[in-house]
């Protein structure tokens, strides 16, 4: 059964750091670009990154550029997303997703999503 895992999410204090990990199973991330999206309570679904397929194109929300930095590691089928400088606005669950085209999106549509972990920022 094709599933994604997020890890990594905790309370952190503003101006510190989270890596996020998104790890796959039953399938291989080499096929899919991977996007990282994040939800607040109260607020819609937004893109934060994304990272095409072959790893060479990355895209960032105007508010994390600079801040955060999203790579893979397929050898072990883990896309990591890197926060740092963390804001009370970071404050969500966040999620990511699979999509099986080279090119990655900042929004829907994704083949396959996951549980998403909590992040909050606050002091």
């Amino acid at each position: 059964q094709a599933q994604l895992v997020e890890s990594g999410g905790g309370l952190v204090q503003p101006g510190g750091s989270l890596r996020l990990s998104c790890a796959a199973s039953g399938f291989t991330l080499d096929y899919y670009s991977i996007g990282w999206f994040r939800q607040a309570p109260g607020k819609e679904r937004e893109g934060v990154s994304c990272i095409s397929r072959s790893g060479v194109t990355t895209n960032y929300a105007g508010s994390v550029k600079g801040r955060f930095t999203i790579s893979r590691d397929n050898a072990k089928n883990t896309v990591y997303l890197q926060m740092n400088s963390l804001k009370p606005e970071d404050t969500a669950v966040y999620y990511c997703a699979a999509r099986s085209q080279a090119m990655c999106l900042m929004s829907p549509p994704y083949d396959y999503w996951g549980q998403g972990t909590q992040v909050t920022v606050s002091s």
